[in-house]
């Protein structure tokens, strides 16, 4: 017995620290261990295999979304879908809506412009071929402002900047098409959106498509009542057609705008106007419109890094847990609670801002993280792996490990903001054994910092 305890112990002095192969890999960058965290594991047994700085509270980016989406797998399950509520006031009669359409959206992230087209149909299935009254929207579910942009940096109109709305539409991105036509340039929007006004200064000219030539200059001007959308620039007649996505109006107007003209084009008349507004008492049920599912979402999320949807999600769950009105204070305890629950206690430093990365406040450790891995391998096995980028494959690890040992053999969440470079996820060795990595580096020399973790997740396919 007295043998198998110092066996014990001079394990977990080993495991304390890193194998030789890690350590002379961290040693050979110029990045200061202080500012480096890594935990390895084996994500079966949970067994330590690396580990530096591992309770060190980091900037997480983006592998914070992992919290987000187990959370809500935890919770909602990966069946659940979104509900979009449709009801209406007054009566229909002989086709006609002698009254309101009241929309009660719960913030599903994934409406958009095929959206629009099933909800008009379903509109017109139930007898509906004029409304007289006005499209009511109650955005109700959360309560978080109505910012456009999260203002994070100074691409305050790119779609990673798009704040959480509980009625979203498109991502919040408004579509303009730049369309040579006729030795003219004709800039529009792709769905008729009026909350806008577009001011079209591009010249057509002669030449390749290519360079000044091949794409517009944009100005959004938002000080006035409704955003000046100014494209300008030279643009050549030999160009296809360009699509621009910015971050310009509200998605409820966007919505409205795109289920108003839809209706319209599919027979179903109306001289609606837009009205919000949570005073919808005595409205009658209509339809209920679902959307994709949680695990497709959350795929999305863990794939892409979409800042948006894991915000909407991390506030859908604050609505669940801690009621509705859903706000980020809500959102942030909801995440705690049911990892909690979950026997995944975050450290009492964690903060998780918005559920998205996006910030300079969120906080976690790499046991956290590590902690995270292997509660989500062992409940949902390659299920789990499936929602993660594979190495070569997919996300924003297709390009990172392509034609390296970790193609195919590596599944990865990563998070990148000025000065932190991180990724997390799971690597096979050739042993076949699967290992939880997870590398954080809070350092200005981000390109470093990525080689040295790129080294240590090649080294550990190759040696394990």
């Amino acid at each position: 017995m007295k043998k198998f305890l110092s066996f014990i112990f001079l394990s977990s002095l080993i495991y304390a620290s890193l194998p030789s192969g890690i350590e002379a890999i961290v040693s050979k960058y110029p990045i200061p261990k202080s500012m480096i965290a890594i935990d390895i594991r084996d994500a079966h047994s949970g067994l330590n295999v690396g580990s530096l700085n591992t309770h060190a509270i980091m900037t997480p980016a983006s592998v914070i979304k992992v919290l987000t989406t187990y959370s809500a797998l935890l919770h909602l399950g990966f069946d659940y879908r979104w509900s979009t509520l449709f009801y209406y006031t007054g009566e229909i009669k002989e086709g006609v809506l002698y009254g309101d359409l009241v929309i009660k959206p719960h913030g599903d992230p994934n409406l958009g412009i095929q959206s629009i087209q099933a909800i008009a149909q379903k509109i017109q299935a139930k007898g509906i071929h004029r409304i007289v009254g006005d499209i009511v929207i109650d955005r109700s579910f959360f309560d978080i402002g109505d910012s456009d942009s999260s203002g994070f940096d100074e691409n305050i109109y790119s779609a990673y900047n798009a704040m959480p709305d509980s009625m979203m539409f498109n991502e919040r991105l408004s579509t303009l098409s730049v369309t040579p036509q006729g030795g003219r340039i004709v800039v529009q929007s792709d769905i008729g959106d009026e909350s806008f006004t577009i001011v079209n200064n591009v010249k057509a000219v002669g030449g390749s498509c290519q360079g000044s030539r091949a794409w517009p200059l944009v100005q959004i001007k938002k000080e006035y009542e409704k955003p000046l959308v100014v494209v300008s620039g030279n643009i050549s007649t030999r160009c296809p057609k360009i699509k621009i996505k910015k971050l310009i109006t509200k998605p409820y107007q966007s919505f409205y705008y795109a289920l108003a003209n839809t209706l319209n084009a599919i027979g179903v008349s109306n001289q609606s106007t837009l009205k919000i507004s949570n005073q919808t008492h005595g409205a009658k049920a209509l339809f209920i419109y679902k959307s994709r599912t949680l695990g497709e979402s959350v795929s999305i999320i863990n794939k892409e890094s979409n800042n948006l949807l894991a915000r909407q999600l991390m506030l859908t769950l604050g609505a669940y847990i801690q009621g509705r009105p859903s706000t980020l204070p809500k959102g942030r305890e909801a995440i705690r609670t049911i990892l909690a629950r979950h026997n995944v206690h975050l450290s009492k430093e964690a903060f998780i801002d918005n559920g998205s990365g996006l910030s300079r406040i969120s906080r976690l450790s790499a046991n956290d993280l590590a902690n995270l891995l292997t509660s989500a391998y062992s409940r949902y096995g390659q299920r789990w792996l499936n929602t993660l980028s594979l190495a070569g494959v997919d996300g924003t690890a297709k390009r990172r490990f392509r034609g390296s040992n970790v193609v195919n053999a590596g599944w990865f969440k990563t998070g990148t903001i000025k000065g932190v470079k991180n990724i997390i996820g799971y690597v096979r060795g050739k042993s076949g054994t699967l290992y939880s990595v997870v590398i954080l580096v809070n350092h200005p020399q981000t390109w470093q910092g990525a080689a040295m973790q790129n080294d240590i997740i090649k080294w550990l396919v190759r040696n394990y």
